[in-house]
Order: C-alpha cells, then sequence, then structure tokens
C-alpha cells in the first residue's frame, strides 16, 4: 500500500510499505479523508525530529473498517469512523479527573513515534488506540471529508465552552485560517457578534462569507483602536488568537475589556515559543487569559452531530482536495495562504462518499 513520509523539511516520499496487520484486540482502517492540519503544516516545514524514523502524519481521519481482530466486538468490516489524533494513559492524575487531553503520558496519532497516521491508504487502531484513543461512528449522512472535519471542530468547540461564549458577547478573532474561520462559525451560533482581524487578503475574504460583523486587516487597521469604537470603548468580552503568532496574544490583552477572557489557541513555535503581555493590564483590568489545548472526546462525537445537523458550512470551508499521491502539492497549497481547510482522499467507491 501507499503511505506519505516526511522525509525532510518541505518533503514527502510516497512510499510503497506492507499492508498492516490486524492486531487481535484492534482492526485495520482503510484511510478515505485526511485533513490537513496547522500543526502538520509547521511539522512539514521543520522536518522530521531527529531519530524520530519514518513518519506518517495526518491526525484528522475518516475511513471504512477493513478487518477486525478476533478480540473486537464493537467494531466490524464495513463500519464508518472518525479518528481524533488523542491517545492518553487513563492512569495518571489528569486522567483520573476526566481531564484527558491533559494526560501526563499522551500519545498523539501521526505525531507520536510509532502512532503512525493518515496519510495512507490503510492504518492500524490498535487496542490502545481504540479503548484510550478518539473514536466515533460516521453518521450515515455526513461524507468522509465532512467527519474528517470533526476533528478541527472539537477543538473549537471546546475552546468556546471554556470560554462561556454567549449572546451578550463580542468575540475578537485574530486569523482566518480554517480554525479561524470555524471560530466565527460558533461564535456567531451562541449568539456573539464577531469582529475578526486578518491580514491574508484572499482569507479574508473568504471568511467574509462566514458572515463576521466586523473585518479588519491589521496591516492598515488599528486592531485595538477599532474594536474599542466598535465596542463603545470597552473592548471585546472574548478575544481568541487562532494563529501562531505572539505579536497578536500582546494585541488581544489591549483589546479585550476589563475582566474578559483572552484564549490562546494557535500554540507557537516550539524553537520561540516565548511571548510578551502587559502583566499590568491583566493584573488591574482582572483578565483571564487561558490555554485552549484539544478536548475531551465527547466534543468530537458533538462535532459529528453539528456537521450531521448541517450547523456548520464544511462545504465552504473545505476549499482543496488532493490524492495521497499529491500531497506534495497539498501542502504547498496549505502553506500559501490561498486555501482554507486542504483535504487528502484516498479514493472512493462511490461518489455519495465524497
Amino acid at each position: 500500500m501507499k503511505a506519505a513520509v516526511l522525509v525532510h523539511a518541505g518533503q514527502f516520499e510516497i512510499r510503497e510499505i506492507p499492508k498492516p496487520v490486524v492486531p487481535e484486540d484492534g482492526l485495520v482502517l482503510e484511510v478515505l479523508a485526511c485533513g490537513i492540519c496547522g500543526s502538520d503544516l509547521r511539522r512539514w516545514r521543520e522536518g522530521p525530529a531527529p531519530g524520530s524514523g519514518d513518519v506518517i502524519p495526518g491526525h484528522e481521519i475518516a475511513g471504512r473498517v477493513i478487518s477486525v481482530g478476533s478480540r473486537v466486538q464493537k467494531y466490524n468490516p464495513g463500519d464508518r469512523l472518525a479518528v481524533a489524533p488523542d491517545v492518553h494513559c487513563g492512569q495518571c492524575y489528569f486522567c483520573e479527573r476526566g481531564l484527558y487531553n491533559l494526560c501526563d503520558d499522551m500519545h498523539l496519532i501521526g505525531i507520536s513515534p510509532g502512532y503512525p497516521g493518515g496519510f495512507a491508504e490503510q492504518m492500524v487502531l490498535t487496542g490502545e488506540v481504540l479503548n484510550q484513543g478518539i473514536v466515533h461512528r460516521i453518521p450515515d449522512e455526513v461524507s468522509f471529508q465532512e467527519a474528517a472535519f470533526a476533528e478541527p471542530l472539537s477543538s473549537v468547540l471546546a475552546a468556546h465552552a471554556k470560554a462561556n461564549t454567549n449572546l451578550e458577547d463580542t468575540v475578537l478573532i485574530m486569523g482566518a485560517g480554517p480554525i479561524g474561520c470555524l471560530h466565527i462559525v460558533i461564535a456567531k451560533a451562541r449568539g456573539a457578534r464577531v469582529i475578526l482581524s486578518e491580514p491574508h487578503d484572499t482569507r479574508r475574504e473568504w471568511a467574509k462569507s462566514f458572515d463576521p460583523d466586523l473585518v479588519l486587516n491589521p496591516l492598515q487597521d488599528n486592531v485595538v483602536s477599532q474594536v474599542r469604537q466598535f465596542t463603545g470603548n470597552l473592548g471585546a468580552d472574548i478575544v481568541i488568537c487562532a494563529n501562531p503568532i505572539a505579536e497578536t496574544q500582546k494585541q488581544a490583552v489591549e483589546a479585550v475589556r476589563k475582566g474578559g477572557r483572552v484564549v490562546l489557541f494557535g500554540g507557537l513555535s516550539k524553537a520561540d515559543p516565548m511571548t510578551t503581555l502587559n502583566a499590568n493590564l491583566i493584573h488591574y483590568g482582572e483578565i483571564n487569559v487561558v490555554g485552549a489545548f484539544s478536548y475531551h472526546p465527547s466534543y468530537h462525537q458533538q462535532a459529528l452531530e453539528i456537521i450531521r445537523r448541517g450547523l456548520v458550512p464544511v462545504d465552504k470551508l473545505i476549499t482543496h482536495t488532493f490524492p495521497l499521491e499529491q500531497i506534495n502539492e497539498a501542502f504547498s497549497m496549505a502553506s500559501q495562504g490561498e486555501a482554507l481547510k486542504v483535504m487528502i482522499q484516498n479514493q472512493f467507491p462511490r461518489k455519495e462518499n465524497l
């Protein structure tokens, strides 16, 4: 079977590798769609970590079960499954309290060594993944591409639950990539007014189709001044930093109102993770600055149901698809800012599964 191996910075190699053998407590999944995540792009730019060996990335996964092990009773061949990356230990302080996304011994499909991902024609879901990971059946009305999109949607849903976004709020979203646009959709679905700040012309135009109430270009507009003008000089109730840029985190603290919430959603580069925030604004304004990373598994199932009900316009968010053999072109497209969500899709047996 074919698989995409990240061999060095900016370069995948399509290899023929043996088909996986089904484990007794696991199953083999035919991967039919796998999204390119911002974290995938960061690792693509940096290349594989020294000593990591062959890496098959991809963690926004949807596919069909090909075979199941003799000890598996919950799944059957033909089942349609959506898979997210987190595999928690179930034993640490955080897992015992249901905070699985903060697990001290987390493994990530498509990222951690020994956990190959979805940029392949087939992959194994071991018993560990089935029991301690995030795997849900795809509703009949949901396509494979839509189901793969449930993974990034899950993290956005969890972030807005943490921020308690509601109809009294004005939310400033910094960044209009696929995640930023998802934040627009979910913030508006929860009743909030939305301000968007995005420097890239193409992404700013795409974001307008999701109906933000105000769109700003930070290269031309004074974002803090414009936000205060829009909010009667209060500032935004919630600011979501949906990009990996430290400067937006600094600006977020200046644009939020007293007692407001700043959500650091986009992770910074591990090579340069430091940021500078005005501590006096945080202190005297009692501003809450929180991180938002991953999610409880229940949000993944919730995301699939939201997609089934048509509450998120996935067709507008997935702008490009490529076959596995063109994964280098797909990553190049995704990296240029000329696309929202880019999907890798393997061959589909029927059109209705697109």
